[in-house]
């Protein structure tokens, strides 16, 4: 890549997620001594971005690039080293900026938790990513850093073999105002269409992994009668949480047993409420909204008044940036396995597992403010660690392009903290 090229360049700096990620890259970058820059298609908004969250930097790059417009994408992304994404969904507007990527030779990780996207894009891009000698790096986010890096931390703590990974979501907030949003628009919109589109799936997967895994024993089974269960590391009622966490950790520990031949661990990955009623409305409107995606009327009613059908947690509005800072999460990880590592992933243990490790990762503003420090050291870590990253380039998830760098190590600096709780050896 040419040396004169910008570090990093933040593209859709304009949107709710991109002024979030300027406003935490002007103290990141300005203290690791990157520079940066931005990027969107209207000039005069760009520069209010960078006077309302970067003023204090000086000589910030502007680049005009539109993602209708395949030769502005490409110099823009000809200026950097890496990009940024912020554009969403990612489904309409992911693609033409990592061919663009490809095409410059420029590494790129973005935001999105959109699952079909990313399987998408590994199965037609990663080669081509390979030859160019890029890394692309999606999920970089609260979708899926937290989960997919912590299943990794959990596995390097446990100091043997681990069999399987539960894992426990739990989102609380100190905010006395419950009246504002706390997500927004774009995020409402891409759970939609990736709803309506649910059904491709399956077929993708086939695609991108035409042999299965050996089966591996004991087999991991989802927990609780129906839907909800309690559980003795999380406070309150928990349920599987069908977000794109547990298919791209999944993915991480395929890529293990691929490269590496380690024994991919097992995995579940649950949502915990402190009422039953926030299980039992989660529940109804997850059928409600699954049925009206299904048809183009039912996906723009949905689009067209999200408040209603979000209870209020996601509006046309954007939330408040005080009450996103009052929002805080904790994750924990219960995995059992062995004290004894076999010697190939596929070797029977003849005993019962014999150990349980947990784990906690905790931050604060889970879906913009701890987002914008994952990507931005996401991005660093590419710049600055690539030779700890597998294969010279190519389409991976976060857990298999950063779990032999110091991605955690530096979350835990920028308080999203990585911990052992207990070890236990039965």
């Amino acid at each position: 890549m040419a040396n004169n090229r910008l570090d990093i360049i933040i593209f859709g700096a304009t949107g709710f997620a991109g002024k979030h990620i300027v406003k935490k890259a002007a103290h990141i970058c300005k203290e690791q001594k990157i520079k940066f820059g931005i990027a969107g298609r209207r000039k005069e908004a760009l520069d209010a971005v960078l006077k309302e969250f970067a003023s204090d930097i000086e000589n910030v790059p502007i680049i005009l690039a539109d993602i209708k417009d395949e030769e502005s994408l490409k110099k823009m992304t000809e200026q950097a080293r890496i990009l940024i994404s912020c554009c969403g969904p990612f489904r309409f507007y992911g693609e033409p900026v990592i061919k663009a990527c490809i095409a410059t030779r420029t590494h790129y990780v973005d935001i999105t938790g959109e699952e079909e996207f990313m399987e998408k894009m590994q199965l037609e891009y990663n080669e081509a990513a390979k030859e160019a000698g890029i890394y692309v790096v999606s999920a970089c986010g609260f979708d899926c850093v937290p989960i997919d890096l912590g299943i990794i931390f959990t596995q390097q703590q446990f100091g043997g073999e681990v069999n399987d990974v539960e894992v426990y979501m739990s989102i609380s907030s100190t905010a006395t105002d419950n009246k504002n949003s706390y997500l927004n628009y774009g995020t409402w919109e891409t759970a939609i269409y990736s709803l309506a589109h649910a059904y491709e799936q399956r077929e993708l997967h086939e695609k991108l992994y035409p042999t299965k895994l050996p089966e591996f024993t004991p087999k991991l089974k989802p927990r609780g009668l129906g839907l909800v269960h309690r559980s003795d590391v999380s406070e309150g009622w928990s349920v599987r949480f069908p977000s794109a966490d547990r298919p791209l950790a999944l993915r991480t520990q395929r890529f293990l047993y691929d490269k590496y031949k380690e024994r991919p661990a097992q995995v579940e990955v649950y949502a915990t409420f402190k009422s039953f009623i926030a299980i039992l409305m989660l529940s109804i409107t997850g059928m409600f909204l699954s049925i009206m995606t299904r048809m183009a009327c039912g996906r723009n009613t949905l689009l067209k008044y999200p408040s209603f059908f979000s209870f209020g947690f996601i509006s046309h509005e954007n939330p408040n940036m005080e009450t996103l800072k009052l929002t805080h999460f904790s994750i924990t990880f219960k995995a059992r396995g062995w004290t004894e590592k076999l010697a190939t992933p596929t070797d029977k243990h003849t005993n019962p597992p014999n150990k349980e490790v947990i784990t906690k990762v905790t931050g604060d503003s889970p879906s913009y403010g701890g987002t914008s420090i994952m990507v931005i050291l996401s991005a660093i870590t590419i710049l600055n660690e690539s030779d700890k990253i597998p294969d010279n380039g190519g389409v991976l998830t976060p857990g298999a392009a950063f779990g032999k760098t110091s991605l955690i190590e530096q979350m835990n600096k920028h308080n999203i903290n990585f911990e052992v709780i207990s070890s236990i050896v039965k």
